[in-house]
This record gives C-alpha cells, structure tokens and sequence, in this order.
C-alpha cells in the first residue's frame, strides 16, 4: 500500500529539473543582469567626471564639479552652501538640461 502512494506521488519526473534552472535563468535575466549592467554605466560615469560638471549626488545636493583629487578618489563640490569634498561614489547623475528647472533652460 505505501509503494503504491509512494509511486503515485511522485510523478513530475523530467519536469522538476528542468523548472529550476529556468527559475534561475528568469532571476538572472530580470534582476541580476540589469543591476550589473547599471553598476558598470553608474562606475564608468563616476570615472568619466570632469571639473566644471554640473551633477547630483545620491543624497539630492545638486552642485557643480570644482576639483577632482584622483589620489584619494575624491572631488570638491560647489553647492549653493559652499564648497562639500564628496567621494566619486557618492555622485549619482550629470544635472543635463533634460533634468534641470525650467528657468535654467531659458538662460
């Protein structure tokens, strides 16, 4: 009685080892390449900086490049407050005129 419930049960066979792998492959695709592939573009943007570069920093403080110090991966930036020493790291995006204010597109 047992061998045949056993036998009942597990069915599937093929079907298992096939659907696990492409579970992974569905991770892989939708949420593993895609982070990979905006770390490299954020790290080549980070690299590709230079001084007078108006940019964003990951925690909102809009700004503009004054100095780039590449011995200890860091730059000066002017904000609106005064002049902040931020890491490359810590700049999110260049501030182009798709993301500035109105007003800054009409000058």
């Amino acid at each position: 009685m047992y061998q045949t419930l056993f036998l009942q049960a597990g069915g599937g066979g093929i079907g298992n080892y096939i659907l696990i792998p492409l579970m992974f492959l569905v991770l892989y695709l939708f949420m593993i390449r895609p982070q990979m592939q905006k770390q490299k573009k954020e790290k080549k943007f980070q690299t590709s900086i230079k001084k007078g570069t108006k940019i964003i920093t990951t925690s909102g403080i809009h700004g503009k490049i004054v100095d780039l110090i590449d011995a200890d991966n860091t730059c000066v930036i002017e904000t609106g407050a005064g002049k902040i020493k931020f890491e490359r790291s810590a700049i999110s995006m260049e501030l182009s005129k798709k993301y500035a204010p109105a007003e800054l597109k009409k000058k």
